[in-house]
């Protein structure tokens, strides 16, 4: 364990767990997330974009050239599905971008409780599909996510097999909540190790994006679907954290199932702790490894 990383589990016990041994608030959270976010600079070459259709988010980018034909990451951000924003996430995209060497898409999907399931599933379809449209080859697109944009990029794979439409060349996913019954053995087993969950909160997190949708919905709970034809996945999750049987499950169900996976548990990590690249030398080596998954399955 990095110095860097005993500081940053420290602080988060501190702060994210009280506040996570509290019944779900979706202001509070809200507030947290965009107060918290971590700045993230550019590097010198790309820039940042407002992407409009067909649902709003932004560009992650080179400043000059057309990247059709290039690697495009289409990036959804965790939360719950019901708090943070392409913005929060830029310490994730805008390395993914760098260290990938491709464009990024963050579409600000719509969250909960004001839009319930499936209403981020419909826009993260959208968002594919609007890339297909503007010319984007689906080998040459990256889906990825963490937490519950991991779930989602999941679920948006599902629904293409599901339309018979052109899968993309794989999916990068950070600790996804991919089973929103919380069954997982790993929900009670490591609710004190985890810096930032409380596993008897996961359920209840759950509902606000469900409504009356059961838990086990396999395009709300990708652990519960049939995970044939799904292109190869790359995974990762922290051994410490309450969802690491979201992704241990997954993964060996998806190797059952005939995909292709690359999954890695990390020891004594928070939650997505990628996110703190840019003072965490496991965050920076875990995207390191999520980039090279990324030029593996997009070729220059």
């Amino acid at each position: 364990m990095s110095w860097q990383n005993f500081l940053l589990t420290l602080m988060l016990r501190r702060r994210m767990k009280r506040f996570a041994d509290r019944p779900p608030d979706v202001a509070a959270a809200r507030a947290l997330a965009s107060k918290r976010a971590i700045k993230m600079p550019l590097q010198p070459g790309w820039r940042i974009r407002p992407a409009t259709t067909p649902v709003p988010g932004e560009w992650i980018e080179r400043q000059a050239g057309d990247d059709r034909e290039h690697r495009t990451i289409l990036y959804f951000h965790g939360g719950g599905y019901f708090f943070c924003s392409p913005q929060t996430h830029r310490a994730i995209t805008i390395n993914l971008a760098k260290r990938a060497e491709a464009r990024v898409l963050v579409p600000a999907y719509r969250l909960a409780p004001e839009h319930r399931f499936p209403a981020a599933v419909e826009d993260a379809l959208a968002s594919y599909r609007g890339l297909l449209a503007a010319g984007t080859p689906a080998e040459r697109i990256v889906v990825g996510g963490d937490s519950a944009g991991g779930g989602l990029a999941l679920a948006l794979l599902l629904s293409l097999r599901e339309a018979k439409e052109k899968l993309p060349a794989g999916a990068v996913l950070f600790s996804p909540w991919t089973d929103l019954a919380a069954t997982g053995d790993s929900v009670r087993r490591n609710d004190r190790s985890d810096a930032m969950f409380r596993g008897h909160r996961i359920a209840e997190n759950a509902r606000i994006y469900l409504g009356d949708t059961p838990p086990t919905h396999p395009l709300a709970s990708p652990l519960y679907a049939d995970l044939k034809g799904l292109p190869p996945l790359f995974m990762q999750a922290s051994d410490s954290e309450v969802l690491l049987d979201d992704s241990t499950r997954l993964a060996e169900k998806a190797t059952k199932a005939g995909v292709a996976v690359d999954f890695r548990a990390w020891r004594k990590l928070p939650h997505v702790w990628q996110y703190f690249a840019p003072m965490l030398p496991e965050g920076r080596a875990a995207l390191a490894e999520a980039a090279a998954f990324i030029r593996r399955v997009v070729p220059s």
